[in-house]
């Protein structure tokens, strides 16, 4: 048996969550809401990101982070290379962008703006034990925490069946230090 390409990994992945009925992802991301405070210091500087309908996670769980952290930045997608971010200020501040995605509408910082977050949440579609993480394929996270301060908390936010042994890793790969998931909450990864 070969083991699994990122793109065979993306694909089964993708394929586990369209298959999930509206019934079980609303309570995931109910148990992420109230999970995603933990360790946020209050009043602190969190990088998150707007989920899609496919992502774990929701408004809500922005809006959770809101009601702890002094600021919950969003990112805002230019030309291929690093986020850019924004404040999320409520799904009133938002409308839609590239790539399927909804951006805030205010004022949008240059991508070193993640270097003040304590705490970023990453989206992923699957994570290892390791903290290899597998995005999209389009290498903006990769090039953004690269950015971020050496002692801010990665954390990715996946379902319980995408917190797996182990992933295809790349040289630019940047490795997650928790994940966040709806059964399990914050998970340890790597040597943590």
């Amino acid at each position: 048996m070969h083991a699994r390409t990122k793109d065979e990994w993306r694909q089964l992945v993708l394929s586990g969550r369209r298959a999930l009925t509206p019934e079980l992802r609303t309570a995931e991301d109910r148990a992420l809401v109230a999970l995603v405070t933990q360790g946020i210091a209050d009043g602190s500087t969190v990088c998150a990101y707007v989920p899609t309908a496919l992502e774990p996670g929701s408004l809500d769980f922005l809006d959770a982070l809101r009601q702890v952290a002094g600021r919950v930045l969003v990112p805002v997608t230019r030309d291929p290379g690093p986020l850019h971010w924004s404040e999320f200020t409520g799904a009133d501040g938002l409308a839609d962008a590239s790539y399927g995605l909804r951006e805030p509408t205010g004022p949008v910082w240059e991508p070193d703006e993640i270097r003040s977050a304590g705490t970023i949440f990453v989206p992923a579609l699957a994570v290892d034990r390791r903290g290899v993480r597998l995005g999209r394929g389009a290498g903006f996270y990769d090039r953004s925490l690269g950015l971020a301060s050496s002692d801010a908390r990665l954390i990715t936010v996946v379902r319980d069946e995408e917190l797996v042994s182990e992933l295809p890793e790349d040289p630019h790969d940047v490795r997650m230090g928790w994940a966040l998931t709806p059964r399990s909450g914050l998970v340890p990864l790597g040597d943590r």
